[in-house]
């Protein structure tokens, strides 16, 4: 093998080391992002719950939400909606609630997401 060859295979295997290394070490930190990578990125992470999961882990993995609200029913239970932004509406610079994919959380479990979950909301 030649010289050349040599350090252009070294270069090669350096630069799938690194890229091996950010993609293991990296993570997307939402409240970085631009509210167009932020769309993007919720909606493929909203795309990935599961019901039950926990309400800490969905804002580990989504960070904090555009828009909550939360209550308490008649039988002591706490619901709880939390809103991310995933569609663009109005370039008006505020963040509102047809512009997010509602997520309902009872006693702290996620129990439903989309259109329907905050109709669910109100009428608890």
């Amino acid at each position: 093998m030649s010289k050349m060859m040599k350090i252009i295979l070294i270069g090669f295997v350096i630069y799938l080391g690194i890229t091996a290394l950010i993609l293991a070490v990296y993570q997307a930190d939402p409240d970085n992002m631009s509210w167009q990578e932020r769309e993007t990125f919720n909606l493929k992470q909203i795309g990935r719950l599961d019901l039950g999961i926990p309400k800490e882990e969905v804002i580990r993995l989504l960070g904090s939400p555009d828009i909550s609200e939360a209550k308490a029913i008649n039988s002591g239970e706490e619901l709880l909606i939390l809103f991310y932004r995933t569609h663009h509406v109005k370039s008006d610079g505020i963040t509102t609630r047809d512009e997010c994919t509602p997520l309902l959380f009872k006693n702290g479990s996620l129990i439903a997401w989309g259109a329907d979950a905050y109709e669910d909301y109100q009428d608890f």
